[in-house]
């Protein structure tokens, strides 16, 4: 997280990441239409057709302004496609927080744990303890699907890391995720909260 006092803005990076065609790109684009992006999401796809797929990153930013301050958000998305797994560890890097988009159907269950490893290996004892994670179980309106308890056993989470069942093409769920995440990467970096808060009080409601 990044604090400029002078400019009054707060910088945070938010990563997305999962097994291929999970639903990242598809959740970040609800999300960002749910809080009214206006600056053009980035997206560096294997073609513009109906089933391209992403091939190093996606990228958005977005600004929320509260009292005299804003908070810029930076929004990314890692590939899934092992072929381009390089550039996976680049989008990781300054990660503040992670939604990890799980795939619910039981045949990717093996890709589910093969990427939460991946991430494991990176961040490794901070993950889920000094960097946040929300994991967003996708395509619940799908078949053969497995549960949010075996998942949670599955991958082995932490009690406080919270599971939300997702629909990323109804844009189902997919705020309250995004919300969650935001509350704790704030709990984390308290005195971030409280430095802004105490500026904030010098300055009154008009």
């Amino acid at each position: 997280m990044l604090i400029d006092f002078g400019s009054r803005t707060v910088q945070t990076k938010l990563c997305l990441y999962g097994p291929a065609m999970s639903g990242k790109t598809t959740a970040l684009k609800g999300l960002y239409a749910h809080l009214n992006g206006s600056a053009p999401l980035v997206s560096i796809e294997t073609s513009h057709s109906k089933n391209s797929r992403t091939l190093f990153y996606d990228l958005g930013t977005l600004e929320l302004k509260f009292g005299i301050w804003k908070l810029k958000l930076n929004f990314w998305t890692a590939t899934g496609q092992d072929f381009y797994c390089a550039t996976r560890t680049t989008v990781l890097q300054g990660a503040d927080g992670l939604i990890f988009v799980a795939d619910s159907q039981k045949l990717l269950l093996d890709e589910n744990i093969k990427s939460w490893n991946e991430l494991k290996s990176f961040f490794g004892d901070k993950l889920e303890h000094v960097i946040p994670v929300i994991v967003c179980l996708n395509k619940r309106d799908l078949n053969n699907l497995i549960s949010v308890e075996f998942l949670k056993e599955y991958l082995q989470l932490n009690s406080s890391t919270h599971i939300y069942e997702t629909i990323a093409t109804e844009n189902h769920n997919l705020y309250p995720a995004f919300k969650e995440l935001l509350e704790n990467i704030f709990q984390i970096h308290k005195a971030a909260k409280t430095s802004i808060m105490n500026q904030l009080k010098k300055y009154p409601k008009k």
